[in-house]
């Protein structure tokens, strides 16, 4: 029996080019203000409409800022591309979520949020981390402006199809371990390059046991092992996280619609191209030391050294040992106790109102250390609504913290929120890369409670050590 991957793939596929490209037919496509810009251009000059302007949704949410939404955007750079997709929104007759409204937010995190994204779609996006939208259930992959321009003119993408690989993670999460520490742990045992040519199928207990916010974030770091995409198959965890939303289907549509998202499951005897299995037990709340989000280790180990680095020739040597440098650090140095500057909860990784009652739980009745500088943001207006609903906002600004507008923020530095250079920020997004959040900056990627830790305490702080029992 097919797996999962080539279920959804193959229904898609409108046809198969021999030893050449799918042409894939793609249920929902995604745009930001960053990449669309060109595509919208092209498709004007060449007197093109898109072809489904229904199944395509637009926000904006890399350049704006997260603070006075309501006032003209101060960079000319980011108000020209925010102001472009208004334009190419409104000349296409297509849906946009605007800036400082109610469904505005980060793309990864309002699409699931309002049952936009569902089981057994394909959907994409000119940004890397649409894998997201594979908890859904869903073959969901970033593309190329190019590609954008494609699917809204003929809402196909020619795709050559990649392998698949299943990753089974067994046994119980232990204390204090989350989603993002899984996902750090498989992209350490992996590499970043680990999953190249991959599509990744999620799976065994630690995986049915996630709520949909923590298989989102597993999801959206599939690309940092430099998998196409990651996916989960659809469960009743799904669908009781769809149900009610405002893009789900409704009454008889909806019991059509669950009927069939039961079907899409890999067969117990589907074959896949690479099968691994990890063991829960093996993972520990985790933070990473280098430039790139494969360099973790669990929260107390040290940094390796060159002589306990797997199977490294001489050039990977020289990158760690560059890597380490432009971070600060030394082989064989353990992070905990290392002083931090800032801290960053938020991005389509952990911007979701899960990732803000785990950092308030920990916060709770402490403070905010002196000296460091804590950015907030939400995903979307919705999560910031939530966030004052059930009273977080009481705890995190009686801690001394303040929640900023949603936005990508501090992820990517394309905004006002960057890391001032030589900084340390203990960072809840996806990417550590050198100048990843500013230039000269230092980024350690870690979970909502690492985060939440060093946030009180002013330095590497195994949150486990904050918790109640």
């Amino acid at each position: 029996m097919n797996t999962l991957f080539d279920k959804i793939w193959d229904k898609h596929a409108v046809q198969v080019v021999t030893d050449g490209p799918t042409q894939l037919y793609i249920d929902r496509l995604y745009c930001h203000e960053v990449t669309s810009p060109q595509a919208f251009a092209d498709m004007r000059q060449r007197g093109l409409q898109c072809f489904r302007p229904a199944q395509i949704v637009c926000m904006p949410d890399h350049n704006i800022p997260t603070h006075d939404q309501d006032k003209p955007i101060d960079d000319p750079v980011g108000r020209k591309q925010v102001e472009t997709l208004d334009k190419n929104c409104e000349d296409f007759g297509l849906t946009e979520f605007k800036m400082n409204s109610k469904d505005n937010g980060i793309i990864h995190v309002v699409g699931p949020e309002k049952g936009l994204s569902l089981p057994g779609m394909t959907i994409v996006c000119g940004d890397s981390h649409t894998s997201t939208h594979g908890a859904m259930g869903a073959v969901a992959f970033g593309i190329g402006t190019s590609e954008v321009e494609m699917v809204m003119a003929s809402q196909c993408i020619l795709q050559q199809k990649p392998k698949s690989m299943r990753i089974r993670i067994e046994g119980t999460l232990s204390k204090g371990v989350t989603a993002k520490d899984v996902a750090l742990f498989l992209m350490a045992r992996l590499t970043t390059s680990g999953a190249t040519g991959y599509f990744v199928e999620y799976a065994g207990e630690v995986v049915r046991n996630l709520t949909m916010e923590g298989r989102l974030t597993l999801c959206n770091l599939s690309i940092e092992m430099g998998a196409r995409g990651g996916f989960i198959a659809p469960d009743e965890t799904t669908f009781a996280y769809i149900k009610g939303r405002e893009y789900a289907p409704k009454g008889e549509e909806w019991e059509k619609a669950v009927a069939y998202w039961k079907t899409l499951r890999s067969g117990d005897d589907a074959v896949f191209d690479k099968e691994l299995v990890f063991d829960a037990a093996d993972i520990e709340p985790r933070i990473t030391y280098g430039t790139n989000p494969g360099m973790g280790i669990g929260i107390g180990e040290a940094i390796p050294t060159l002589d306990t680095l797997p199977d490294t020739d001489e050039a990977g040597k020289a990158s760690f040992l560059k890597s380490l440098e432009y971070m600060g650090f030394q082989p064989g140095e353990k992070l905990l106790g290392h002083a931090i500057d800032y801290v960053f909860l938020g991005a389509c990784t952990n911007g979701r109102i899960e990732d803000f009652r785990a950092f308030a739980s920990i916060v709770k009745g402490r403070q905010k250390a002196p000296g460091v500088v804590a950015w907030l943001v939400p995903g979307s207006w919705a999560v910031a609504a939530q966030i004052r609903e059930e009273g977080l906002d009481k705890v995190l600004t009686d801690a001394g913290f303040a929640i900023r507008q949603p936005g990508c923020s501090a992820c990517l530095a394309m905004n006002d929120d960057k890391i001032p250079a030589g900084k340390y920020a203990v960072s809840t997004s996806n990417r550590n890369f050198e100048g990843r959040q500013g230039p000269g900056s230092r980024t350690l990627l870690a979970s909502p409670l690492v985060a939440a830790a060093a946030a009180v305490t002013g330095k590497v702080t195994d949150p486990r050590e904050l918790m109640a029992d």
